[in-house]
């Protein structure tokens, strides 16, 4: 099984903690952490075309869209044809798990089942730092200095969306999005769906998973 190369998708609303999840899978088993958000700011200061075209949508407050955000996957997929890795934010739609089929098969698909109320709290409190992407949660993992980015000492910013009026609308848009992506891998019998509101506790379910189809490098005490 080590020989054959593993590609995996955690999916997940906004505020799940698949960020998290993947970093360990990432520091677990030698995988990849292949973030959309990373490609995408990376792409904005790379003066490609896709990138390009991002920067003009973002510039304008607007969502950039899923043609655009599967041209920088699908370019940055295409530089890792003999490697592990672990997708994190992509697919998010149907068209986009369609475009990605074209040039893998994927193995395991991880779903993430958070609560609605515990999404909610979690984005509410959530600040970022924009040039990095790094988050912190005023409630389970503060900056050392309120509103201060602990590397860099740059402020940090609460996103539009991460708003409490907004959260509802951006998660009722996400679910409406990745329904039919979920039943695609479903259907096809490599969906593993985990529930509950803490990832300590999800992610001994999610080790044991991933440890049956790949050998860890690190045991799971070691997190």
């Amino acid at each position: 099984m080590a020989s054959k190369l593993l590609r995996a998708v955690v999916l997940g609303p906004p505020g799940s903690g698949k960020g998290t999840v993947c970093e360990r899978i990432a520091r677990s088993f030698g995988l990849q952490h292949l973030s959309s958000g990373q490609f995408l700011r990376e792409s904005l200061g790379g003066g490609g075309e896709a990138g390009v075209l991002a920067k003009q949508y973002l510039e304008r407050g607007l969502l950039v869209p899923d043609h655009v955000i599967t041209r920088v996957m699908m370019a940055e997929l295409e530089k890792r044809r003999e490697q592990h890795w672990l997708l994190d934010g992509f697919p998010r739609t149907l068209g986009q798990a369609k475009a990605l089929d074209g040039i893998c098969e994927l193995d395991l698909v991880i779903s993430l089942n958070i609560p609605f109320e515990t999404l909610k709290d979690r984005l509410s409190a959530r600040w970022v730092h924009p040039a990095s992407g790094r988050v912190y949660n005023m409630d389970f993992n503060p900056p050392h200095t309120q509103g201060i980015d602990d590397l860099t000492g740059e402020p940090l910013v609460q996103r539009e969306d991460d708003r409490p009026e907004a959260v509802a609308a951006r998660l009722r848009k996400y679910k409406d999005a990745a329904k039919p992506v979920i039943e695609l891998y479903k259907s096809r019998g490599i969906l593993h769906s985990f529930s509950g509101t803490e990832t300590n506790k999800i992610w001994p379910y999610v080790y044991t998973l991933l440890s049956s189809k790949i050998p860890p490098v690190l045991s799971e005490e070691e997190h």
